[in-house]
């Protein structure tokens, strides 16, 4: 390939939102290989004259690592939003090359060295709190990243980064391609018995994407997957047990056979973790893990989750018992608890979550949602659709203003579930971080843009998408990562927005953002009827909160079940020892559930938050951080939801601390700067309604 083309390569901008409807797979390769480059000569460059200053080793080791993340980061993001064969192959052949950089990077002595010095000389004193904890930083990264490591050790050390990323790459192609292999394709009505109209026309319309033109929602054929736009609604409403057991089976077991076996990636990634933490000089990954989070050890990690735990397993052999008298066997299969659970919740609250569907169309959610951004943060929202380039005609583009009408952020919003190229799940991403930055003789904020990915229901046959309340709670939860990287004040990149937050603390905003889908203001502001525009029924609305902690311990449990889990395998599991990670996942099961797996349930071969995103050794993280969300979300309640001004100042406050200083301090300052002292679990509990129990 010639440079002339090279040089139009649009991943070679460098700077800017991306130029999404100009990027093609087949220019990742020239792009990575040109960039990287130029970015080695770089680096030797900053290596060969490093000056232990701000401005002359941070600022200089800020623009290269940009550099590499805004293009990597562009790919990075189109594999989870628009994968396909040929960008996968296009990641998979430069990814070595990109791990072999920033070990490189990561690992350089005059790099660590000039950082050291910077610490330990007389201009330390005189540096910002954020520049401090960015420098700190750095130098903890460093260490964790085998700077201190020589010869054999760091060449093995390097070795294993590398053969991890694959894994974890390979690890979430097997997880996407095994939801995608499966299809249930229903030609009877009494096959779709029970199932409400909603999925009738998302697996009508899935029919005719594969090719059955005629297919209707009132006559078939309907097709059922495992996205969960599909699975989670057959699995509460299909009245086939068979089915719903064909269904269920095929969804536990995903990518754990065949040539998309996860088993012995999930082995090798144990066994690799391990060795590299003991290469650093620490007994368990675990250990490395919590070296760079909030909670100060493992025992403190589990003896929170225990505590919870032992409130929770109670609640969670309460809630199946009911259920068992609910539905009047003492048989009740795994394909059955979502059913039953359903049906008993529609009796006890007398109402169905597809009753609300209708009262919460995607544009109305969206009203309100920014509506409650204005009240407690007092931003403004407004559509910039056409403004930026997009992946995906059903992408949206928003700005954000604050109070004197001057944008300060913008957002990508992209809800739909696609299947067939999107990876499951939901997740905030950062575009573009807020800094300050030098263009020709001034300085000014480059303002920051984050990605928001929803996997929710399309829209279907000419109606808006037509959410249901858990998508609801779930498009809050990442609007909530969302104004933690927009509202920040901090303007040193290292430090803005969710840069340099603890994992940890890192739920905080977006679990505190959940808590005021039951807002009754919130609410009314959302739930409005796609056809008529009438305001969700009062009656309803009392229905959702006394169903609000139905469940709960099951829920509660549920969580906490992963998280020891992977606390277990990343802390106590012996590779090539007397168990396999299913096994320790048996054991544990003992305590952590109410009903035991099954045989066949291979969930940690789809358990992609440990095994291909950041939550290995973390997954703790959201429980440790929904007490420091739901005692957040309590100083509102103090001063009472109705008192508009306290709300407003309360609000004020949060956005100050919480959203505002990012990762310029550690976590529990900055929450003790909102709340005025350490955060108390009692909180969560009684939001979980589960206080009385203990």
């Amino acid at each position: 390939m010639t440079n002339l083309i090279m040089s139009h390569n649009p991943l070679l901008i460098g700077e800017g939102i991306p130029p999404f409807e100009q990027i093609k797979p087949e220019q990742v390769v020239p792009a990575m290989t040109e960039l990287l480059q130029n970015l080695n000569t770089q680096l030797t460059d900053l290596e060969a004259k490093v000056i232990p200053a701000w401005e002359g080793l941070v600022d200089p080791l800020n623009k290269l690592e940009e550099r590499l993340t805004w293009t990597w980061g562009i790919i990075g993001h189109l594999m989870g939003v628009k994968n396909s064969p040929e960008l996968r192959q296009a990641y998979e052949t430069v990814q070595p090359n990109v791990v072999q950089f920033i070990n490189k990077l990561s690992q350089s002595q005059p790099i660590y060295q000039g950082f050291k010095t910077l610490k330990n000389s007389f201009v330390w004193d005189s540096l910002e709190t954020a520049q401090k904890r960015i420098v700190e930083t750095t130098i903890r990264e460093a260490e964790l990243s085998g700077v201190g490591l020589t010869g054999e050790k760091r060449e093995q050390f390097n070795q294993i980064q590398l053969e991890l990323a694959e894994l974890s790459t390979k690890f979430s192609n097997h997880v996407l391609d095994a939801t995608k292999a499966f299809k249930l394709k229903l030609t009877q009505e009494e096959q779709v018995d029970g199932l409400p109209p909603s999925l009738l026309s998302l697996a009508a319309q899935t029919a005719r994407s594969e090719g059955e033109e005629n297919a209707t929602p009132e006559s078939g054929p309907w097709v059922i997957t495992l996205d969960y736009p599909s699975y989670v609604p057959f699995m509460k409403y299909s009245t086939q047990s068979d089915l719903r057991e064909t269904l269920y089976k095929s969804f536990i077991s995903r990518a754990s056979t065949g040539e998309l076996d996860n088993n012995p990636l999930i082995e090798r990634i144990l066994e690799l973790r391990k060795e590299q933490a003991q290469l650093l000089g620490y007994n368990t990954y675990a250990e490395v893990s919590l070296a760079r989070k909030m909670a100060p050890n493992v025992e403190t990690v589990e003896s929170l989750l225990e505590e919870l735990r032992q409130v929770s397993y109670e609640a969670a052999l309460k809630d199946l018992e009911s259920i068992k008298t609910f539905a009047k066997t003492d048989d009740l299969k795994h394909w059955d608890i979502s059913y039953w659970s359903e049906k008993q919740r529609e009796f006890l609250f007398n109402f169905s979550s597809e009753e609300l569907r209708p009262y919460f169309p995607l544009p109305q959610v969206l009203d309100g949602l920014f509506t409650l951004a204005k009240r407690i943060f007092g931003v403004t929202i407004i559509a910039a659709d056409g403004k930026a380039p997009i992946w995906q005609e059903d992408v949206r583009y928003f700005q954000v203003n604050n109070e004197a009408g001057e944008a300060i952020a913008h957002f990508y919003l992209d809800p739909y579930s696609r299947p067939s190229e999107k990876r499951g799940g939901a997740w905030m991403n950062d575009c573009i971080g807020r800094a300050k930055i030098r263009l020709e003789e001034q300085f000014i904020t480059r303002l920051p843009v984050a990605y928001l990915i929803c996997n929710q229901t399309p829209p279907i046959d000419g109606k808006p998408s037509l959410m249901t309340f858990d998508e609801v709670n779930t498009l809050f939860h990442e609007f909530g990562h969302g104004l933690q990287h927009m509202l920040t004040k901090v303007d040193y990149l290292g430090a803005s927005g969710i840069n340099n937050v603890e994992w940890d603390a890192v739920e905080l905003p977006s679990q505190f953002m959940e808590n005021w889908c039951y807002d009754r203001t919130t609410l009314f502001n959302m739930a409005k009827h796609y056809e008529t525009g009438e305001t969700l029924p009062e009656h309803y609305y009392d229905k959702l909160i006394a169903a609000r902690n139905y469940m709960s311990g099951s829920t509660m449990l549920r969580q906490l079940h992963f998280s020891l889990l992977d606390l277990e395998l990343h802390h106590r599991y012996q590779p090539n020892g007397k168990e396999t990670p299913s096994q320790v996942r048996e054991r544990l099961a003992q305590k952590t559930t109410a009903m035991k797996p099954l045989p066949e349930d291979a969930f940690l071969c789809s358990f992609g938050h440990i095994f291909s995103g950041g939550y290995a050794a973390g997954y703790y993280s959201y429980k440790w951080a929904e007490v420091l969300s739901a005692d957040a979300f309590s100083a509102f309640e103090e001063v009472g939801l109705n008192d508009e001004q306290a709300v407003s100042e309360t609000g004020k406050r949060f956005r100050d601390t919480v959203l505002a200083l990012g990762g310029s301090l550690h976590p529990m300052e900055v929450f003790k700067a909102f709340r005025g002292r350490e955060p108390k679990t009692e909180p969560l509990l009684r939001h979980s309604g589960l206080l009385q129990m203990v």
